[in-house]
């Protein structure tokens, strides 16, 4: 069962957040983070983000997604506004860097994002949004304001028993790199992307 292992406030380039760690084992060095503006009000709709871990796009800057970018706006939105980033330790649609990297290759070989994913016999998207919804639960979130342009993360809120009120887009203007990888989320995943 997930509990708040640790919390701590940080303060970033866009305001101060308090942030948890989740998992099943205090031990568990990839906890699952949840990053809580100082502003935000529980008592109303909260502004919910679940952002899925990017280690090439959010640390090192890769053009190849919009990660990192939709992270930064994000923060700089819930500073602003009030809300919370549900961090999930899921990197590469949860297939791990090192697939991740071998999905890559293969792109560079002509095969798309999720062509490369099936080629090395993994799911297009392997991400599980239940343990997002729970941490909602364990914070007693009953109403939300969900920050998303992806499907599978409203019905993952619409299938339980928090209460979406509104979809906020999240949407970045591509690149010469990732537009086709932008055209695939929308086409293949059915993402809601008005910019492609």
């Amino acid at each position: 069962m997930l509990k708040i292992q640790a919390q701590s406030k940080i303060p970033t380039d866009y305001g101060i957040f308090t942030v948890y760690a989740f998992s099943e084992n205090e031990e568990d060095w990839s906890p699952h983070l949840v990053w809580v503006a100082d502003n935000t009000d529980f008592d109303k709709a909260v502004n919910v983000r679940f952002h899925s871990e990017c280690i090439t796009g959010e640390v090192f800057h890769s053009k190849k997604c919009e990660c990192g970018q939709q992270l930064d706006a994000a923060m700089k939105y819930m500073s602003e506004n009030g809300g919370i980033i549900i961090y999930l330790r899921q990197e590469g649609r949860n297939i791990g860097i090192i697939n991740k990297l071998r999905a890559y290759e293969l792109q560079e070989k002509g095969w798309d994002t999720v062509e490369a994913n099936l080629k090395l016999g993994l799911p297009a998207d392997g991400r599980n949004f239940d343990v997002a919804v729970e941490m909602l639960g364990i914070l007693k979130i009953r109403e939300v304001n969900l920050l998303t342009n992806n499907p599978e993360k409203i019905k993952s809120i619409e299938n339980s028993t928090i209460i979406l009120n509104s979809r906020i887009p999240l949407e970045i203007d591509s690149n010469e790199v990732n537009e086709s990888y932008l055209v695939k989320k929308k086409h293949y995943f059915g993402h809601l992307l008005e910019k492609i």
